[in-house]
């Protein structure tokens, strides 16, 4: 089980892009690896097809690994360590370490 989902909010603590925020588009489960929202970006070079009739360079966002990003809680607005707890229904649940506020799915 990963700690970061679709849709969290997260921090990147190492590599290029360090201490920039943003939001994962999407989760690679197999490769350890998930997409932030306008962070490591790569120039692409397409050429013409029916989708794209120009062709040309286009941006976008490159995966990254799973364990250089760290869920931003959104009760305390810090980085901290996510917990895993169950409930009363028994259902696993994620934590904030620091305010113990749980971090539910974008």
């Amino acid at each position: 089980m990963m700690h970061v989902r679709k849709g969290d909010r997260v921090l990147v603590i190492a590599g290029d892009e360090k201490g920039k925020q943003g939001k994962i588009l999407k989760v690679f489960k197999k490769k350890n690896r998930a997409i932030v929202e306008g962070l490591n970006m790569i120039k692409r070079h397409t050429r013409p097809s029916t989708k794209n009739q120009q062709g040309g360079i286009v941006e976008k966002e490159a995966p990254i690994h799973v364990y250089n990003l760290r869920v931003v809680c959104p009760g305390c607005g810090e980085a901290a360590g996510i917990a895993r707890k169950r409930d009363e229904e028994g259902k696993l649940q994620r934590h904030c370490k620091a305010c113990n506020e749980i971090i539910s799915t974008g």
